[in-house]
């Protein structure tokens, strides 16, 4: 039987890999954000990303460089990847909008949906029932949404002020953008020359109703790799995966 989404799900992807990771340093002064090992795995970041693209049905990327390009460039001319890459570097700083915009005129094929994701996104979900959900709401784009959890212990109150109870790290009750996306082949043309998606192509969308939220499954694995300390979280939850 045949599929009737497998015609609208993206086989093209962008990784926005430009960043300078200066909250991981050490670990960032002789290697962009995204080719940062995981411990325990021998593969950057970016290796994982394109292991998981390639499982969901994408056959090109393009991977947008910056901070240290050469070193991820290296890497990729010299690693074994299950996807077509080819690498962009801004010649001058073109902001997170206009960034993405230069990332997507080098696609494949323009007249079709693609992918985004942030380099130092490290998750595992359906990228296929993503476009699905994108596709059926007729959306340009569409935001993965994550519940983090928040690195305190939280106390439960009853209404008399009596603490009943202690959770530690529990997930938030917001949710935030987890740094994945679907775009409609429209949305590059909707990006700025230079500047912030987020803060101008985003709103616009979001008020015609053409935005939507895909919210990650339960149980899905996300982590943004911001701190040593997610690399050492990372290195944990995936040991208890793979047991």
């Amino acid at each position: 039987m045949t599929d009737p989404h497998a015609a609208s799900r993206p086989t093209q992807a962008v990784i926005l890999a430009g960043g300078q990771g200066s909250r991981l340093r050490p670990y960032t002064d002789d290697r962009p954000k995204p080719m940062v090992e995981i411990p325990g795995t021998g593969t950057p970041i970016i290796g994982h990303q394109l292991r998981w693209l390639a499982e969901e049905g994408v056959t090109d990327v393009v991977v947008s460089c910056g901070h240290l390009a050469e070193v991820l460039q290296d890497w990729l001319k010299s690693a074994d990847l299950p996807v077509k890459v080819t690498t962009v570097v801004e010649t001058e700083p073109l902001g997170r909008g206009g960034g993405l915009k230069y990332a997507a005129a080098h696609l494949p094929h323009p007249d079709r949906p693609w992918y985004a994701t942030n380099g130092d996104i490290w998750t595992r979900f359906s990228l296929r029932e993503m476009a699905d959900f994108h596709t059926e709401r007729d959306a340009i784009a569409t935001l993965a949404l994550a519940r983090p959890r928040i690195p305190w212990g939280a106390v439960q109150t009853d209404g008399f002020g009596h603490i009943t109870d202690f959770i530690e790290a529990p997930p938030t009750t917001y949710e935030i953008n987890a740094g994945v996306y679907v775009f409609s082949p429209a949305f590059a043309g909707l990006l700025p020359e230079r500047g912030d998606h987020e803060r101008t192509t985003f709103p616009h969308l979001a008020r015609e109703r053409r935005l939507a939220g895909f919210p990650l499954p339960q149980g899905a694995y996300w982590r943004a790799i911001d701190t040593a300390k997610d690399l050492t979280e990372a290195a944990k939850e995936l040991a208890a995966l793979s047991r």
